[in-house]
């Protein structure tokens, strides 16, 4: 049953929350006071009862800011007592960085935390990381997204997926509040898979592949991947290149356009654990560990044969081909000896 007098009061108010503190969110700390709630606009507000308890609601292109935070759908309904506040329909969330989308979502103020569930998309501004599931959990204290529901993500000539990816991001500007943000971790749980498209040999198209239970993926200053740890269950099928190998004729399928270095085999390797180290986005050291086996096969076989879970699906990126950036920091793999099934170095 609507409450008509307390209606009457908020639709009254309208004016006075608009670029104000969201009423009925009390703070006693100065610290608590700059961490108010600010109702930028809404068409309508209203107040009442469901089963659920007193509320208060905000209708009609309704955008709220947080600290950094901007936060815009077509509803929010705020119940009284209780730390959240439910967003119904085109749900936003952006803070500078980076930006995610849902159907339905609810914020918790006192945790800085809001949930998105529905048609999920998400994206760095820059357009260097999209990602694309069926729920999200952003956590704005901590710098931390999960993606959760048959996640995917593309970064550049990368593509992870599985059951959950999480990304961390580290602030830039020195860690000023509020200030830009980069990805600097990625993480997959569950069905993970990590493929980077190879960039040294143009045709035919080939993928270097990781798959397991667990990925997780570092990212440097540089934006270039550091590290790779695979965990579970771990596969691998990489690109091998060495240096110094000249046109014979007959290798022109195999080498640089520059004429640098030829693809000298492609490694697939197994076991429990497999660690990568990366140095200016190439691989310099890799380390298979527990049950581990190995076999490289012959360049000529390029693009002939994936891991079994891999599929390439650029096509399915939420904010369209055209908003990836090009990129050339993709990692590739190189300096391998051929004839080697593993290990150029070996990790101590």
């Amino acid at each position: 049953m609507k409450r008509t007098a307390r209606l009457l009061t908020l639709t009254l108010g309208l004016m006075l929350l608009t670029d104000g503190p969201v009423a009925g969110l009390h703070h006693n700390t100065a610290h608590a006071e700059k961490k108010k709630i600010i109702l930028r606009h809404a068409d309508t507000i209203e107040g009442g009862e469901d089963a659920s308890g007193s509320y208060r609601a905000a209708i009609g292109n309704v955008e709220f800011v947080k600290d950094n935070l901007r936060m815009t759908c077509d509803r929010t309904t705020d119940y009284e007592g209780q730390d959240r506040i439910v967003m119904n329909g085109h749900v936003r969330i952006a803070d500078g960085s980076k930006e995610v989308f849902g159907d339905d979502g609810v914020y918790h103020p006192l945790t800085d935390q809001i949930e998105l569930y529905g048609n999920v998309r998400g994206r760095m501004l820059d357009n260097s990381m999209m990602v694309r599931s069926r729920k999200a959990v952003f956590n704005n204290r901590e710098n931390r997204l999960w993606f959760y529901d048959s996640a995917i993500g593309w970064r550049h000539n990368e593509q992870v997926s599985g059951d959950v990816l999480r990304l961390h991001f580290k602030p830039e500007d020195g860690g000023k509040e509020g200030g830009k943000q980069k990805l600097d971790e990625m993480q997959v749980h569950g069905h993970a898979f990590y493929a980077s498209r190879d960039t040294l040999t143009a045709e035919p198209p080939g993928y270097d592949q990781l798959s397991g239970r667990h990925i997780v993926v570092l990212i440097g200053e540089d934006s270039k991947v550091s590290g790779v740890t695979v965990t579970k269950e771990a596969e691998s099928l990489v690109h091998i290149y060495d240096e110094g190998g000249q046109d014979d004729g007959k290798d022109k399928a195999k080498e640089r356009k520059d004429g640098g270095e030829k693809l000298s085999g492609i490694n697939y390797s197994s076991g429990d654990r497999i660690r990568m180290i990366f140095r200016d986005g190439v691989l310099k050291k890799m380390n298979v560990t527990g049950n581990a086996e190995g076999t490289e096969y012959p360049p000529e076989l390029r693009g002939s044969f994936n891991l079994p879970k891999f599929e390439w699906r650029e096509e399915e990126k939420p904010f369209g081909r055209k908003a990836a950036a090009k990129d050339t920091t993709a990692a590739s793999i190189e300096k391998m000896e051929p004839g080697r099934s593993r290990n150029a170095e070996s990790l101590p």
